[in-house]
């Protein structure tokens, strides 16, 4: 069983920055690859980046690539979302999601979420205009 917790949300004016981070427990963090997805209210969710367990591996949806950066810190066991830039677009909830059979940013990014075994409850993100 793996936990994820999200923190790091919150309102921040457009152009603005956050870190989100999502702290692992319960199995080996550094034996599988995570990723960030958000859902904006009325919307679906949507995949925002993915890590995986190789330095340097990592997946990020057009809409933040350049403004985004994922890493991941096995001795913290945490991963985070350094999100630059942010755009109103930006405001959603962002979740954290894991799963043991997935090693790499590609394999989470091709899942898209469907049927990922771990997720935390969110974080919120709120960008003003």
């Amino acid at each position: 069983q793996v936990q994820l917790v999200e923190s790091g949300g919150g309102l921040v004016q457009a152009g603005g920055s956050l870190r989100l981070s999502c702290a692992a427990s319960g199995r080996t963090f550094s034996s599988f690859a995570l990723g960030w997805f958000r859902q904006a209210p009325g919307k679906e969710r949507e995949f925002v980046a993915s890590i995986g367990v190789t330095d340097g591996n990592t997946v990020y949806a057009d809409s933040v690539k350049g403004r985004f950066f994922i890493s991941r810190d096995n001795d913290r066991n945490t991963a985070y979302l350094q999100s630059n830039g942010l755009k109103p677009e930006d405001t959603a909830v962002y979740y954290c999601a894991a799963d043991p059979g997935l090693t790499t940013a590609q394999s989470v990014h091709i899942m898209d979420g469907y049927a990922m075994a771990y997720w935390g409850k969110g974080t919120l993100v709120t960008v003003s205009s």
